[in-house]
């Protein structure tokens, strides 16, 4: 049995070591180790480690673990973790034209160059319990082969051969690339900004945006030019050296989005872009990114800015999931002296209406 404490830091004291306590459960239980966290629950690691913008599987599944599951909190731990490491440098751009491939598929060519990759996907499961996974089932090896030396080109990279589809937006190599977590955020943000602020920002959020962009709020009639999911190699260039070297590989998701584009008087119809890139498997999130990446170029490609999705200030001011918490759960703290105020105003101003509505009562009442 609990009793309540009172006492500013007695209280929360004892509030902390009854968080922990509830955070381990029935001692009973077996305790969730990191590395259980981390292989199955990767989908949820992989989260925490893209909006937390640190790739680092055994402490994105501590947070996990020390938040009890909730991935918010465990977002703003990891980012809080992450305020406190050295910079040493910027790693190379990643090639992800040269990924190590575990899935892969277009929802724009069915006999794409390489090949469609299923790989590991919820896509065709029937969305039915598997009562199997509560009694420790053990499932059987998968199917293997040799792995395929076919090239697996980009499908915008297809498309752009033959001119059907805008090249890559191109940022001035004049302009140092925006650091959102050392800069505050100032609006015109450039697309650099605009996509660093898209994959630091809540899965929730992007999805419904992205979703509105599909039912009308937005012009965007989009098409899954490709999603890929795969093993990226990692280089930073060392100046010692006099070249770049390897530092490790990391797991990515990148979509392309392909959209419609009507042209205008100096440039032919052509598709246009969305982007997205995340860490892990996290196609939800990249597809979310890359509609969201092409509703916020309305402007620059000469198109009505009238829905939410298109209004770069609403949508990087409220997609990062750590900041709008903050503001949120503050709303839990002491408002003592503020409510004190309103309630006496509003009596005041009750008191005032009664009075009046008494005195046209009497006055109705002398005619």
């Amino acid at each position: 049995m609990y009793v309540a404490v009172k006492g500013g830091e007695r209280a929360i004291e004892n509030a902390h070591r009854l968080l922990a306590h509830e955070r381990r459960g029935d001692r009973d239980v077996p305790e969730v180790t990191l590395a259980q966290i981390s292989e199955q629950l990767a989908l949820g690691v992989d989260r925490v480690m893209t909006e937390g913008s640190l790739y680092d599987r055994e402490l994105a599944a501590l947070a996990i673990k020390q938040a009890r599951g909730d991935m918010i909190e465990a977002i703003f731990l990891v980012r809080a973790f992450r305020a406190t490491l050295p910079r040493f440098g910027a790693t190379e751009p990643v090639n992800t034209g040269e990924m190590q491939v575990r899935r892969r598929i277009s929802s724009t060519f069915k006999d794409v160059p390489g090949g469609q990759i299923l790989g590991p996907t919820f896509d065709y499961t029937h969305r039915l319990l598997d009562p199997q996974l509560a009694e420790g089932f053990v499932p059987e090896q998968p199917a293997t082969a040799e792995a395929s030396q076919a090239a697996t080109p980009r499908v915008t990279d297809i498309l752009g051969r033959d001119g059907l589809i805008e090249p890559s937006p191109q940022a001035d190599s004049d302009t140092p690339v925006g650091d959102l977590t050392r800069e505050p955020l100032s609006f015109p943000a450039d697309r650099d900004l605009r996509l660093q602020n898209l994959a630091r920002g809540d899965e929730g959020f992007l999805l419904a945006l992205g979703y509105s962009t599909q039912r009308g709020y937005g012009r965007n009639h989009p098409f899954a030019g490709e999603i890929r999911f795969g093993e990226v190699e990692v280089e930073f260039f060392a100046e010692d050296a006099g070249f770049a070297v390897p530092l490790g590989w990391i797991e990515l998701t990148e979509c392309q989005m392909v959209n419609q584009f009507k042209g205008s008087t100096t440039e032919a119809p052509c598709f246009t872009r969305g982007y997205g890139l995340a860490f892990g498997q996290s196609e939800r999130k990249t597809m979310s990114m890359a509609l969201v990446d092409r509703a916020l170029r309305a402007r620059e490609l000469g198109e009505e800015a009238a829905a939410p999705a298109q209004d770069e200030e609403f949508v990087m001011s409220h997609s990062d999931n750590v900041q709008s918490t903050g503001f949120v759960e503050h709303l839990k703290l002491p408002h003592y002296v503020d409510f004190q105020s309103e309630l006496g105003l509003l009596r005041k101003l009750r008191q005032e209406f009664a009075e009046a509505s008494a005195a046209v009562e009497m006055q109705e009442a002398a005619e």
